[in-house]
């Protein structure tokens, strides 16, 4: 078993407020609540719902638990209703929503979170919207909160957190939508302007767009190459639904999937191309990295080509040249550079 997170420590510690008949885990963590939740409730019914795909996989192999990946909480009349709070606000405020929509008129709401993750702002934002709240315990620097008698919402449609925003990038001006969750989101990040700026040209073919984010890289491909046929991937269904909507936007064709890394992927591509995600913490962390990089080549055709986008500071290149036997630096400056590899 995974080693419990500390908000999940807090959590087991205050047990006698984990019972419910319905009860629905948002955001959780890769440890093992889940299990200890579903022996506390051995009759419950248990929905474990996550943004994330990794984490409904991980969730789908525990016995008794229904995991739920998607970009809205599916309906349930939750009677207790577990939330780790994110360190993104606008999508605390957004999942709040979604559950007053989806929950129990009597329903109680635990929030856990850590002090630096920003769960204090969780009293703020459900202040006028509940009729009692209670900060019920802390400890290692995370807090645990009981809300309840919450005013629900009639329903909840995430089009009302469409944030459309325009990306300029060479001579191309285009509308890209995000929602919250998504990476940088409502706004286009400078590591993927340099990307756009320094694009393959590359007019026919299929391409995969690693990480898609909002879908700005393959929307600005596709305008620029109407042509090309696209695959977006991301692990995160607020990123996949944002990309679906921004190639819609856009008039272009092209799948939106999610996937662990490579996994969900099929097929060769022509070129893959992409800002890929990276852990920072103490030490930076390359596993996401690497496994997209040990994996890529098989995905291209022969005539295929990587290309991303990575902070300088990054060691990239002795991993492409691990990967790829050689690559190219199609571009550098002191805060990022672009990368090529076939």
């Amino acid at each position: 078993m995974s080693k419990l997170t500390n908000p999940s420590l807090l959590l087991l510690r205050n047990d006698e407020e984990l019972v419910g008949q319905s009860i629905l885990v948002v955001n959780f963590e890769q440890d093992g609540f889940l299990r200890e939740l579903k022996a506390l409730n051995p009759n419950a019914a248990i929905t474990a719902f996550s943004y994330n795909h990794a984490n409904a996989q991980y969730a789908s192999k525990i016995n008794g638990i229904r995991a739920v990946v998607d970009h809205t909480i599916p309906e349930g009349n939750y009677d207790l209703v577990i939330y780790y709070y994110p360190k993104a606000k606008p999508e605390a405020l957004m999942c709040l929503d979604n559950i007053r929509a989806i929950c129990k008129e009597d329903a109680q709401l635990l929030i856990v979170g850590e002090n630096k993750g920003g769960v204090k702002s969780a009293e703020k934002q459900l202040k006028d919207l509940c009729g009692f709240s209670n900060k019920i315990d802390s400890a290692k620097h995370c807090i645990l909160y009981l809300f309840s008698e919450l005013t629900l919402n009639d329903s909840f449609d995430i089009s009302r957190y469409h944030k459309p925003f325009q990306v300029k990038a060479g001579d191309l001006e285009f509308t890209a939508i995000s929602v919250p969750g998504v990476f940088n989101h409502g706004a286009l990040d400078v590591g993927t302007a340099v990307l756009l700026n320094n694009a393959p040209n590359i007019s026919k073919g299929k391409v995969l767009d690693f990480a898609c984010g909002a879908g700005v890289i393959a929307a600005y491909l596709g305008i620029k190459h109407p042509d090309l046929v696209f695959t977006c991937s991301d692990v995160s269904a607020l990123a996949t639904y944002a990309t679906t909507q921004t190639l819609a936007l856009n008039n272009l064709q092209g799948d939106a999937i999610l996937s662990d890394g490579l996994e969900s992927i099929d097929g060769k591509f022509d070129l893959i191309i992409s800002n890929p995600p990276f852990h920072t913490g103490i030490a930076t962390d390359y596993t996401i990295a690497e496994a997209f990089l040990a994996n890529a080549k098989q995905h291209l055709t022969k005539q295929g080509k990587l290309t991303i986008v990575a902070n300088s500071f990054l060691k990239y290149p002795p991993i492409l040249e691990a990967q790829f036997g050689r690559y190219t630096t199609d571009f550098k400056n002191t805060k990022f550079s672009v990368y090529s590899a076939a």
